[in-house]
């Protein structure tokens, strides 16, 4: 894709004023007119740099907070809808993957901008799943946490310390090298987050079954325990593969701004990667997902939900779970999610807290 335009220099005032892809801005503190290009609905912010009173400034800037307005690269990947509640994977729309692909079946396809086939999609499995392991000596590096560890702050140190074992990762401008490392961070991440999780509970490591498929090997390093060979029930292994293609990506968000800003230095991929997971670690963002449990576990039963409410409007606490800054109407995502909970708890039993989440949800949508 070609990059934008380049701004042109001032406008003189008898300019044609045939129609075109661009935008006239007037400074009325110099009267002077200047042309930008428009390009995919966008101006470069350079491209004001030209607007100036006097030609010793800098040159004016563009002021945007959290990039609620900025965008700060071209991509083909992710396409978003919040008003109307789409969400798509290089045209796909994820209700169609979440139904019929897999977990790699789609990373392949957010990788390579296309599905693959039947012989790349083998290959492609069987270089991640030869590369679950981990070395013995990172083992130790997780068992240097203390008891109550959280899992999330284990694992961004865990994935930054990759870089310290692998060190052709440091090769960034070698395709072998990208691919490889590619390779080993989707195959490594789950064994990782499975053994901080283990290590909270004080439960022995239990290494990847590469016999199992990406999201079996997953529950299977989770929950193992003394069985000979572990079976994951195939309503939870599919439940989880399709919760992985939920959240794979999800467009120019905190934890995507910051791999992007952290590469941008040509730093190793596992720095990176652990900066971006650390961005996820936050409460307004991927950890939201714990505050909303802790909220309702604080809430106890659907009995206390209404006095709960009371506390929310009265601005004493704060309501999780409930608004989105992209999507407005509804995120797609859930409808999908509601569905798999439904078969997940006919495996699992019921939970008490989804009682208190579903009132939650009617009072605050029936709430005015």
């Amino acid at each position: 894709m070609s990059s934008p335009l380049p701004a042109t220099q001032a406008r003189k005032p008898d300019a044609a004023t045939t129609a075109r892809e661009t935008l006239t801005i007037t400074d009325n503190r110099t009267g002077k007119s200047y042309e930008v290009p428009v390009t995919h609905g966008t101006i470069r912010a350079a491209d004001l740099r030209q607007i100036k009173v006097d030609p010793k400034e800098f040159g004016l800037m563009s002021y945007d907070p959290a990039f609620n307005n900025t965008a700060s690269c071209i991509s083909r990947i992710t396409f978003i809808d919040g008003d109307a509640g789409i969400l798509r994977y290089r045209g796909y729309a994820i209700e169609d993957l979440a139904e019929k692909s897999t977990y790699l079946e789609t990373a392949y396809l957010l990788l390579h901008g296309e599905m693959p086939t039947s012989a790349q999609l083998k290959d492609w499995t069987y270089h991640i799943t030869h590369h679950t392991f981990i070395h013995e000596s990172i083992k130790k590096f997780l068992d240097g946490f203390h008891y109550d560890a959280h899992p999330m702050g284990m694992t961004i140190s865990t994935i930054a310390a990759l870089s310290t074992f692998y060190h052709d990762a440091k090769d960034i401008f070698s395709p072998e090298s990208r691919k490889k490392q590619t390779y080993r961070l989707i195959g490594k991440m789950p064994t990782i987050a499975a053994f901080a999780y283990r290590h909270t509970l004080g439960m022995p490591y239990v290494y990847p079954d590469n016999d199992l498929s990406y999201p079996g090997n997953f529950l299977n390093m989770l929950f193992r325990t003394s069985e000979a060979k572990y079976r994951p029930n195939p309503t939870l292994e599919r439940a989880l593969d399709i919760l992985f293609i939920l959240h794979a990506d999800h467009e120019q968000n905190c934890s995507a701004n910051t791999i992007r800003s952290v590469g941008s230095s040509h730093v190793d991929p596992y720095s990176a990667t652990a900066a971006a997971i650390a961005a996820l670690y936050g409460p307004l963002h991927g950890g939201a997902n714990e505050e909303v449990l802790r909220m309702l576990m604080e809430i106890g039963s659907v009995g206390n939900v209404a006095a709960f409410i009371k506390r929310v409007k009265a601005g004493e606490v704060k309501l999780m779970g409930f608004g989105h800054r992209v999507y407005k109407n509804y995120d797609p995502r859930a409808r999908i999610i509601k569905h798999v909970a439904d078969k997940v708890f006919e495996v699992t039993g019921h939970n008490r807290l989804l009682d208190i989440a579903l009132e939650l949800e009617r009072i605050a949508l029936e709430d005015e």
